[in-house]
Parts: C-alpha cells; structure tokens; sequence
C-alpha cells in the first residue's frame, strides 16, 4: 500500500474540487449549448421548409445525443475511464433492448413516420383506435388532440401498425346520409326537398356531383342516399346542419320518416 504525504493533501483535495466544479460546468453549459443548439438548427430547417414532423423528430435525436456526449465529457473530467464506460452503456443499453423490445418498435416505427410522413402534424386523422388533430410526432408515440380537447398519447407501433385514415389530405370531403321515408311518401317529392335542400346550402361545393338516390327498401321504410361533397373543414358542422333542415322540410310537408313501432294485443280471458 503506498502512503500518502499528508502534505500533498490539500493540494489533492483541490485539485479534486476543481475537477468537480469543471465538471458540473462542462455539463450545465453543454446541456445549456445543446438545447440551443438544436433549436437553432429546428430555426434552420423551418427557414429551408423542412417538414415540422422531420424537424421535431431529428432535434430529438439531436438532443439526446448531444446529451449523452456531454455526460461522457463531464465524466472525462472527473477521471472516470469513458472508454469504460462506453463499453459498460453499450452493455447495459443491448441488455435493457432486449427488455424493451416494444419501446424499440414504437422508435422504428416513430423512424417510419418521419421518412414516410403518412400523417402530418396538423392533420385531422384515424389512426391506433383514436381519433382527433396530429399535435406532435415524438420518438416514441404520437399525440393526438380529440374534438373535445382530450389530449391522447398513442404508441408509434400503434399508430403504424394498424390503418391509417387521413382526412385532411385531400380538400373536400363527401358526406354519406342516409334519409329513411315511410312507403306511402311520394319519393319524388321527397327527393325533390332534399335536393332543394342541399343545393341551398352554400357550404356544399357546386362543381361535385351530388346523389340522391333509393339505397334500400327495408323493412318498414324507403332508404334515401343523399351524398354531398363540402370543404373538409365544413364536413361535421353541414352534416348536423342538412340533417336538421331535411327534418324540419319533411314535418312541413308531411312527410313521414318512420321508426320502430310495436303493436300490443290484449285478450282478456273468456273471449271478453
């Protein structure tokens, strides 16, 4: 065992002292610089058009990385061997992989996204059994915002892994409605109000075809298909609206729309 001179003990204990502090300021500023770093590098991306889901997902990475080199600098600086330590985070990293294969899967598939862009941020989309506006696109899950503003955080193998409905990638939007009338309702003056109807409707776009037609004859009614083409901002709020206002027409002209009716005979004892 070598024996320490008492006299170089101060000069060990700030020499150490020192290494902590440069090494606590190494990481607060790196940490610092990093942060500003990737945004400005999202600064110039959003200058150069880059798409805001690539340039999200790669200041993530960024960051994350820069972070990881700036602990192994603080670490350097304090005399920990990162060599070592770079074998032994390799390690521990292959070990805590093979754990959580799922997170794996939801980074590949958040990967997939970023270079394929089936969704955008902003886009209005069906996707993981959730419903509701693209708000963020992160390494690991996605984050929708539903119409009533519940906040919904999907896994990205979710959001990839099953259909993907956008609907906000094309302009307008068809609505489907479907217009039940009693059998003895004259059609075409069923037909003829809800055409009258639609058309009225400056929110229904003019240059689409519009259909109207018998869909089905069911059991206890005449099914109409009334099928208009809006702006895809337009399509719920035109919907509500057009089924109030064929409603309303049918009452006025008395037309009847049919509903479950069930007939109950008594019969009372001895044929009374």
């Amino acid at each position: 065992m070598i024996a320490m001179d008492p006299s170089n003990l101060p000069q060990i204990v700030l020499d150490s002292a020192v290494n902590v502090v440069l090494a606590l300021l190494i990481f607060f500023v790196g940490k610092w610089l990093s942060r500003q770093l990737v945004q400005l590098a999202k600064r110039v991306m959003d200058r150069h058009n880059v798409d805001k889901t690539i340039a999200n997902f790669a200041g993530n990475i960024a960051h994350v990385a820069l972070l990881a080199f700036v602990i192994i600098a603080a670490l350097s600086q304090l005399g920990i061997p990162t060599a070592s330590f770079v074998a032994l985070v390799g390690a521990a990293g292959l070990a805590i992989g093979l754990a959580l294969q799922g997170s794996l899967s939801n980074f590949a598939s958040g990967v997939l996204l970023v270079l394929f862009h089936p969704i955008r941020l902003g886009d209005y989309v069906e996707a993981g059994g959730v419903s509701g506006t693209v708000e963020e696109i992160n390494v690991f899950s996605t984050t929708l915002i539903t119409p009533d503003r519940l906040t919904i955080t999907v896994p990205n193998s979710l959001v990839l892994g099953g259909p993907i409905t956008n609907y906000s990638t094309s302009d307008s939007r068809r609505i489907d409605l479907l217009i039940s009338v009693d059998y003895s309702a004259d059609l075409t003056q069923a037909k003829t109000l809800i055409r009258e109807i639609v058309q009225a409707d400056a929110r229904v776009l003019k240059d689409k075809d519009l259909t109207i037609g018998v869909m089905e004859l069911g059991a206890s009614s005449v099914d109409l298909a009334v099928r208009p083409w809006v702006a895809t901002g337009d399509y719920l709020q035109t919907k509500f609206d057009l089924q109030e206002a064929i409603k309303s027409a049918f009452d006025q002209a008395g037309i009847e729309i049919p509903y479950p009716k069930l007939d109950v005979n008594l019969n009372s004892e001895n044929g009374k």
